[in-house]
């Protein structure tokens, strides 16, 4: 790493340390310019010379809860029989951990941003590239997505490969369960459903989703 991109680093994780204070106090609606600049000890201009607007502070300091998942996921699907198998087990992972911090991973994954989220992502982890851990190529190109659509589109090709599900069908099964984890995250929020309950209502209908494309014989 460069010097110019040291400096940045630090700077960045000055206020980033700072927006995280806040969310452990006062949780992520807590966080604005003004406070993250005092806690770090800088004023506002500077931290707009690392950040373009609050939002863009907020999913920064919001990637820190994705270490945990990030660096569990390899072990979480290390016992996957097949590619239909590891599609559900990463689904699960994630519900674990985004369902801790539903408020977070909201953040994160439907954050309004004026990039592309995944430059923002892709940023982030040439930064701190120790906060995606050593996962295999194929799990390092789904968590360097922007979107949770997209992530799971990639872990749905290699169904499409082993012959699990058709390739036309692929999309509409990724909707079914981006929108069932989508709708299950939102009552998380409103305290309409407990952590473990939204964990197994959301894999009972995922799977439930899932055994409608299968077109090759398996079992659950």
């Amino acid at each position: 790493m460069r010097k110019k991109e040291i400096q940045r680093k630090r700077m960045m994780s000055y206020f980033i340390d700072a927006a995280e204070k806040i969310i452990e106090e006062e949780g992520i609606n807590g966080i604005t310019i003004r406070k993250v600049a005092d806690y770090a000890g800088y004023n506002s201009a500077t931290l707009y010379n690392y950040f373009e607007n609050l939002d863009h502070l907020i999913f920064f300091a919001a990637m820190r809860y994705v270490k945990d998942y990030a660096l569990a996921l390899p072990d979480y699907i290390k016992g996957s029989k097949n590619a239909l198998d590891r599609f559900l087990l990463i689904w699960e992972c994630f519900c674990h951990y985004s369902y801790k911090n539903p408020e977070i991973y909201y953040a994160i994954f439907f954050a309004r941003l004026d990039n592309d989220l995944e430059e923002y992502i892709v940023d982030y982890y040439k930064l701190f590239p120790e906060e995606l851990g050593n996962p295999s190529e194929g799990l390092s190109t789904m968590l360097l997505k922007h979107n949770i659509y997209e992530r799971g589109d990639t872990s749905l090709s290699d169904c499409v490969t082993e012959g699990f599900i058709k390739q036309e069908d692929k999309s509409e099964l990724n909707e079914f369960a981006f929108l069932i984890y989508e709708s299950m995250l939102s009552k998380v929020i409103r305290g309409k459903v407990n952590y473990n309950q939204a964990v197994k209502s959301t894999m009972k209908y995922i799977i439930k989703a899932t055994k409608s494309y299968i077109v090759k014989e398996i079992s659950f």
